[in-house]
């Protein structure tokens, strides 16, 4: 299969950064899949019912806190 890999970085508030986590998470519990908007293309990522989630925070010079779900 060949690797399909969206990469966005985007300044926003932190606000909007929680919108858009919760409308990840909405999407994740309502539908099984989530949506992707990409220069006028739509992209579909089924997911199934279970997933491994990792969290990871790293605090120094610029912290970050990172979210990955696996399946």
């Amino acid at each position: 299969m060949d690797l399909f890999d969206i990469d966005d970085t985007q300044t926003m508030r932190r606000e909007e950064a929680a919108a858009k986590l919760r409308d990840l998470a909405d999407s994740l519990d309502r539908h099984n899949s989530v949506e992707f908007n990409r220069h006028g293309k739509k992209f579909t990522v089924s997911v199934p019912d279970e997933v491994k989630l990792k969290i990871e925070v790293e605090l120094g010079e610029e912290n970050e806190v990172e979210i990955e779900l696996t399946w």
